[in-house]
């Protein structure tokens, strides 16, 4: 028998590859929920199809209109209905702000499934410090807005994690390489699944491999913390060697600025001296 369950929003975290990590309680509630908003209906439609269950599905994804949140808010003041991402859990980089956001503005009861997150079985996975990291979801596709971001964490005291693409890895290996000079790093990909990697390595290192390998599937892309806050113990002339191979002096002094916290001018100067 259907356990009965409240009106109101469910957000339900699935499985990122493993159909086995579905949870017990996510199985109940989709057992108990009127309908499905879901990213991709065919997707959802496969894993419901593998529970054992049909539901309607509802598609909500980034392009949703206004009107279709509309329609399920309403819903959700008479019946529970369940959001789903394709793979996780929903909003982590993932549709479904807006829709909780209004929720929470209308009093419509929320409840949230744990489950599984690439971000977490990624940073689990990797061997690099867990304490503390700063999840920052997908960088831009154009190398200088990438590489600004980059550079806008390049002091945080945590390990950074992002999501990826195969096509984009490379551009965002080099990427960090230039922007983050001395860095380890780690390529999570294929998490869960029978083909499961995660590699460490230097960036440069990294991109070889790839090249030589081409990656398939999604990917985590995790990158060590600075390896010390004080600014006397930068190798200077070594972080300012590695941006003149591809930079102007101006530019290198602005990127080891924002790395090390020094004085531009004053690495603009050495730079020239460098040059």
């Amino acid at each position: 028998m259907e356990q009965s369950l409240s009106p109101g929003l469910y957000i339900v975290a699935t499985p990122i590859g493993n159909l086995g990590d579905i949870t017990l309680r996510a199985v109940e509630v989709l057992r108990g929920v009127a309908a499905v908003a879901c990213e991709d209906t065919r997707v959802t439609g496969k894993l419901l199809h593998h529970l054992g269950l049909k539901k309607p599905l509802v598609r909500y994804d980034d392009h949703a209109r206004e009107d279709d949140r509309e329609r399920l808010l309403a819903r959700m003041e008479t019946e529970p209905v369940a959001l789903l991402s394709d793979a996780g859990t929903p909003l982590i980089s993932d549709p479904g702000y807006r829709l909780v956001r209004t929720a929470r503005e209308r009093g419509i009861a929320i409840t949230s499934l744990p489950g599984a997150s690439a971000a977490i079985v990624a940073i689990t996975l990797s061997g690099l410090p867990s304490d503390r990291f700063l999840f920052a979801g997908f960088l831009p596709n154009k190398a200088k807005a990438r590489e600004e971001v980059l550079a806008e964490l390049a002091r945080v005291p945590a390990t950074l994690v992002f999501y990826e693409t195969a096509p984009r890895l490379d551009a965002t290996l080099t990427a960090i390489g230039r922007v983050l000079p001395g860095r380890e790093v780690a390529v999570a990909r294929e998490l869960t699944k029978k083909f499961e990697e995660c590699r460490n390595g230097a960036p440069a290192d990294l991109a070889a491999h790839y090249a030589a390998h081409p990656p398939k599937g999604e990917i985590v892309l995790l990158v060590a913390p600075p390896a010390d806050e004080d600014p006397e113990n930068f190798d200077v002339d070594a972080l300012l060697r590695a941006q003149l191979t591809d930079a102007k002096p101006s530019q290198a002094a602005a990127r080891v600025a924002k790395v090390t916290g020094l004085d531009r001018k004053t690495l603009y100067a050495r730079a020239l001296e460098l040059k």
